[in-house]
């Protein structure tokens, strides 16, 4: 499979030469797999992997692990969300898309914007740390609370933020809380030319603190909007390339699973795999009537999912700034995508001088889960380059409605290893109860809905209980059903902790405060 060249060429070449590497630590995951690998959710992978498509197909496909779910769906991974029917057996609850509100006090940042780059939140000193593009190249910025910003001196170049000087497109920073080399704490993937093979490519450096970056070493050849991210999920780096240089713009994809260098150097005779793309789905503007394109997708691991931050590119005229803006989509296999709401999760504005107005682009990292909130930072060129904050409910993406009638969702069957039963609710004005069925659909006693504690809140975690019994414990193991019966109220996700915190041990997106992991391990005990 050749990428295409057009109006930049560059030549796929790969580096040989990684003392102490095997060759088969340099292969992708699917020259390496015979058999199919089973995910913590039940989905069963095809092999080979990735799969192979020769093109971005107009219709969407509706991904296989939603025609032909697993029959028993583990949930012992984070949060369970209904961004789609995966979990869902029955329901006559009503599906509702939410999205964030913009910062009353937008931008949070002048002067710079996050083109991809990223944003965390750093556990070991308790900061946010944002790094972002601004003119000399990559500059730095710190806050305590996300919400103001500094810009402190650093010595890379006296009496300036930034952190990195040479030449770059876009970027991506990401806080890596697995690698054992504190050295390489911080990886930075940093698109720019590479003059000696006619190319462009991610330069990766690294770096221990996030101010001094390591001298960069060259991944294979790629466009200029290219990105990176980690899928714990499935333990792999994945690089979201752009297709080519030419039109229309798609992604292709190649994953490595420990060397972010020395695993990716695809070239003659391996390229990188077509991935996903815009479709018929994705609506024109009525005033320019240009069929939509995929720029960008910067992904990251939330709770039992990969969110997915779409950069719609909706054409380019020269009166305003792209008007590019950023859609959401799921994905619970790593590859496949739904994107069931195709209007902007971070929209442009039309009004001209907004921060806003054009080329909106997402954060690497995606998001930050700060308490009952999440927070999206992304970027706009409406009033200069700019950075500005988004923020959504905790797992606000989709809620499950019910009015004055009572309405009831029921899963698939699924097995659980906790014991305490959570909900993220908005009732405090209705009623959820809750009961837990056997493999034949019959309630198990004291699960039932009349001995369900009712439970009217709004709160993101909340526990839900039963009389007669101190917990799920005695059902951990065994395939189960569950059903909710709501009323007047908006279910957002549930879950089964080991813990009566609440803690989900899913993933935490770029961080939060109260959060030293990669995943959820405080529940309510966090700050």
């Amino acid at each position: 499979m050749q990428l295409r060249l057009d109006r930049r060429q560059w030549l796929c070449t790969g580096l040989t030469g990684f003392a102490g590497l095997t060759a088969s630590s340099l292969l992708p995951r699917n020259l390496l797999a015979a058999e199919s690998d089973t995910l913590y959710n039940g989905i069963r992978l095809p092999s080979p992997w990735p799969p192979r498509i020769s093109t971005i197909p107009e219709t969407p496909t509706v991904p296989a692990y939603l025609t032909s779910p697993p029959k028993v769906i583990p949930i012992d991974v984070g949060r369970q969300l209904f961004v789609d029917d995966f979990l869902v057996a029955e329901t006559s609850l009503k599906r509702t898309h939410h999205r964030p509100t913009y910062y009353e006090k937008n931008p949070v940042l002048s002067s710079g914007m996050v083109y991809s780059d990223g944003v965390w939140y750093d556990p070991q000193d308790k900061k946010f740390k944002m790094w972002y593009f601004t003119q000399g190249g990559t500059a730095y910025a710190v806050s305590k609370d996300g919400l103001t910003w500094e810009k402190p001196r650093l010595d890379v170049k006296p009496g300036t933020n930034l952190v990195q000087t040479s030449q770059r497109d876009s970027s991506t920073v990401w806080l890596d809380l697995r690698d054992k080399d504190p050295k390489k704490r911080f990886k930075m993937f940093r698109s720019a030319s590479w003059p000696e093979k006619n190319s462009w490519c991610l330069w990766v450096h690294f770096s221990a603190d996030g101010i001094h970056w390591s001298e960069p070493q060259p991944t294979g050849s790629c466009g200029d909007r290219s990105t990176v991210f980690y899928n714990p999920f499935c333990n792999v780096w994945v690089f979201s390339l752009r297709h080519g240089w030419g039109r229309p713009r798609r992604r292709r994809y190649w994953e490595t699973k420990d060397h972010v260098i020395a695993g990716a150097q695809w070239g003659a005779n391996s390229n990188p795999f077509m991935w996903c793309g815009s479709d018929k789905l994705d609506p024109p503007r009525k005033d320019y009537k240009v069929t939509p394109e995929l720029y960008n997708l910067d992904c990251v691991a939330y709770e039992s999912i990969l969110l997915g931050l779409f950069t719609i590119w909706r054409g380019q005229f020269p009166e305003r700034p792209k008007p590019n803006e950023v859609c959401v989509g799921y994905s619970r296999d790593g590859w496949s995508w739904t994107r069931p709401d195709r209007t902007g999760f971070l929209p442009t504005s039309e009004t001209k001088g907004d921060w806003n107005y054009g080329n909106v682009q997402s954060a690497g990292g995606c998001c930050l889960v700060v308490g009952d909130r999440l927070y999206f930072y992304c970027s706009g060129r409406g009033a200069g380059n700019v950075t500005s904050l988004a923020i959504l409910r905790r797992d606000g993406f989709v809620s499950m409605d019910a009015g004055d009638a009572e309405g009831t969702l029921t899963t698939r069957p699924i097995t659980f290893r906790g014991k305490h039963s959570f909900v993220n609710l908005d009732a405090p004005a209705g009623e959820l109860r809750v009961e837990v069925l056997d493999e034949d659909g019959r309630v198990i006693a004291p699960f039932n809905a009349e001995n369900c504690m009712p439970v009217r809140c709004n709160k993101t975690s909340q526990i839900v209980r039963w009389r007669g019994a101190d917990d799920l414990g005695r059902l951990a193991g065994k395939t189960v059903t569950v059903r909710f019966r709501l009323r007047n109220g908006k279910l957002y996700a549930f879950w089964i902790s080991p813990e009566a915190s609440g803690a989900s041990h899913g993933y935490a997106a770029a961080g939060g405060p109260g959060f030293d992991k990669l995943t959820d391990t405080v529940g309510a005990g966090g700050e």
